[in-house]
């Protein structure tokens, strides 16, 4: 299993289970999202705590989610992101972009924010 999809009250959470999301793993991710999107989640926090390396089709996977929440008027949260994806979100300047938070309670927080914000 490469990660955990959990529906909570109003998201969707996403964890991904692997150290890295990579060619291997983002299009099963991908395909998950369109799914959860198709089902008419429009709100998703995706968690990356597990992953300690990320590639280009990872970050792909990654704005898959951003872009399925926007087009649905919903939120899209990204958090637990270890220092070299990290890294790799700013150098492709996609932190000004997408909704970071550094643990989960700032997660949820920001999430049922922006929930409330859009309705």
């Amino acid at each position: 299993m490469n990660f955990k999809i959990d529906k909570k009250d109003g998201y969707t959470f996403v964890q991904v289970l692997k150290d890295k999301l990579d060619t291997h793993i983002a299009p099963a991710l991908k395909s998950e999202l369109v799914l959860i999107s198709g089902n008419g989640e429009k709100n998703i926090l995706l968690d990356l705590t597990p992953c300690t390396y990320c590639d280009s089709s990872g970050l792909s996977a990654i704005l898959v989610a951003n872009r399925l929440s926007k087009n649905a008027n919903g939120t899209f949260v990204l958090y637990g992101l270890q220092p070299a994806v990290e890294r790799l979100v700013s150098i492709s300047q996609l932190d000004s972009v997408l909704n970071i938070a550094y643990n989960m309670d700032d997660a949820v927080s920001l999430m049922k924010n922006q929930i409330e914000l859009n309705n």
